[in-house]
């Protein structure tokens, strides 16, 4: 996946957008009669630039035979300061009081919260209040702490803010939806109540306008995969218009040439430009500042969960070339964490370089189930197996048999400590190692066993002590992490908001690493000889 084959290249390749009966043109010549209190054109015309242009006419001119609206969803990814919201406003009126209204009908501006929501809202009163001709023509309803409305009477058009933090707004018949930054909507609800509401009417129309989130379980993300699958052409669907302008993941952000283009308001003043080159100074040498600078002016997903473990830019620090052939004969300690034929199964074998933890990763998985993972996640699960990054087994489920010869292998390569199993999967596997006199162990992952391991590990990346090398699958596992935290604050346990999310690399990281501080002294050494394990326990008990 590359935000390349996803860029709207239409809006700016001069291609021919129909318009058989003149809606495309009207919607645009409608919004050009505007007036905003802020636009320096003459008469504080509307600023509807060619950019926007082009997506209106490509909303509203493709028609059927019939003259309904062929387009009914609109999926705008922008970063922020491209007038998102004055546009998205714009054409809410369209739908109030322009030619598109429907007599009667409800348009409705929606969003996380009310504050949020009234954002929108004070942008289409701004509009409607710089021309004395709209002021005379509709009602606006703006009372602190109530309604906020502004209605047509002469249609009996009425457009309000819903936010997804109010009571349950069941019953809706919206002609119009404005959904704004989709990415911090708590939960579904609010979602499928409007969007089954717009299929009551014909010629409705959805118009999603947000900025990139975090992580992939939330609608927004799930509304963008989609739209994204729709722009590549996985998914044919032209009652869907994807507007997607994000950076890959990979790009140069200190590049002029990435800002402008996915920032399209850029050639017409905004964002500001010299805005950009300070952010980039930030960002060069503070990894918040870099993070916040790709995800709300590049448009860059960041891949981590919603409540991740750790800042995955601090986890990538631990990225760089670790010498393999220096580690043969040293100490080493291994976490194995098998899985059903849903998870990866992996071994995580970890080395001590003074103070830093060196891990080297090896993961399991069926080779039948590879392109169902890569389908569920969009991970490249094939790829990864063809480079050996995963070794895929026969059938669909992991022979264990395999994962105990590569753990024999790595106890004549290295000198193994003590290789810690989860029993709950690895019961014969522990037995066949112990028979054979290996230092195989038990660490449970409940959360008493756990806590101390993923704090010591989460240590261990905030200190920029963790090298992985930047192997992929791993960071994949990492990002993948939801924190579950106790009333004290405590992470319990690693969690996944989906099935096929793997999170296994991180769980065997944590108790690798976690063998390798306590020295690998099973007779000598508790799980819980941490110098805050006791107010650790007492937070976990409160």
């Amino acid at each position: 996946m590359t935000a390349k084959s996803t860029f709207p290249e239409w809006i700016y390749d001069g291609s021919e957008i129909l318009d058989p009966f003149g809606y495309g043109e009207r919607a645009v010549t409608f919004l050009r009669r505007l007036k905003h209190p802020k636009s320096t054109l003459p008469g504080k015309a509307f600023q509807l630039d060619p950019w926007q242009e082009r997506i209106v006419r490509r909303i509203y001119g493709p028609r059927h035979d019939d003259g309904r609206r062929i387009v009914n969803t609109v999926v705008m990814l922008l970063p922020r300061g491209n007038r998102k919201t004055s546009l998205g406003a714009a054409l809410a009126l369209l739908h109030t009081i322009g030619p598109e209204r429907m007599p009667g009908s409800e348009v409705i501006f929606s969003a996380s919260d009310r504050k949020q929501s009234g954002i929108a809202f004070k942008e289409a009163r701004g509009i409607v209040q710089a021309d004395k001709r709209l002021v005379k023509a509709t009602k606006v309803y703006d009372a602190f702490n109530s309604a906020k409305k502004i209605a047509y009477p002469k249609d009996s058009v009425e457009l309000e803010i819903i936010s997804a933090d109010a009571p349950s707004s069941e019953g809706r018949t919206p002609a119009f939806v404005l959904a704004d930054e989709t990415h911090i909507w708590r939960g579904k609800d609010l979602w499928t109540v409007l969007t089954n509401g717009l299929d009551k009417i014909d010629n409705s129309l959805l118009v999603v306008t947000t900025t990139a989130g975090r992580g992939t379980d939330n609608i927004g993300y799930e509304i963008i995969d989609r739209a994204r699958k729709i722009a590549r052409g996985e998914i044919v669907d032209p009652t869907v218009l994807p507007v997607l302008f994000e950076a890959e993941p990979d790009c140069d952000y200190t590049s002029e040439e990435v800002w402008r283009r996915v920032n399209p308001g850029s050639p017409h003043g905004y964002p500001s430009i010299e805005g950009f080159r300070r952010h980039v100074k930030r960002a060069q040498d503070n990894p918040t500042e870099r993070s916040s600078l790709k995800r709300y002016k590049l448009n860059i997903w960041e891949d981590s969960s919603s409540s991740p473990f750790v800042d995955m830019l601090v986890y990538d620090e631990g990225e760089g070339e670790i010498d393999v052939a220096a580690l043969e004969g040293q100490p080493c300690w291994l976490g194995v964490d098998l899985s059903s034929s849903i998870d990866l199964s992996v071994v995580i074998a970890c080395f001590r370089d003074g103070d830093d933890y060196v891990v080297q990763p090896h993961f399991f998985c069926p080779q039948d189930n590879l392109r169902q993972r890569q389908e569920a996640t969009g991970a490249p699960y094939i790829e990864w197996a063809r480079k050996g990054l995963i070794t895929a087994t026969p059938g669909n489920v992991i022979d264990f048999r395999v994962v105990e010869e590569r753990i024999r292998e790595l106890c004549q390569t290295y000198s193994v400590q003590e290789i810690a199993c989860d029993p709950a999967m690895a019961r014969n596997l522990l037995n066949n190692l112990l028979e054979d006199g290996l230092p195989a162990i038990e660490h449970r992952q409940g959360s008493l066993s756990m806590m101390p391991a993923i704090a010591e590990l989460q240590r261990a990346i905030i200190g920029r002590k963790f090298k992985h090398g930047g192997h992929p699958v791993l960071r994949f596992c990492f990002a993948n992490v939801e924190a579950e935290t106790n009333a004290a604050g405590h992470i319990v346990r690693f969690t996944k908001q989906k099935k096929w999310l793997s999170i296994d690399g991180a769980q065997a990281s944590a108790m690798s690493v976690n063998r390798a501080s306590a020295g690998g002294s099973a007779a000598t050494t508790s799980l819980y000889d941490d110098p805050e394990w006791e107010t650790a326990l007492q937070g976990f008990n409160a």
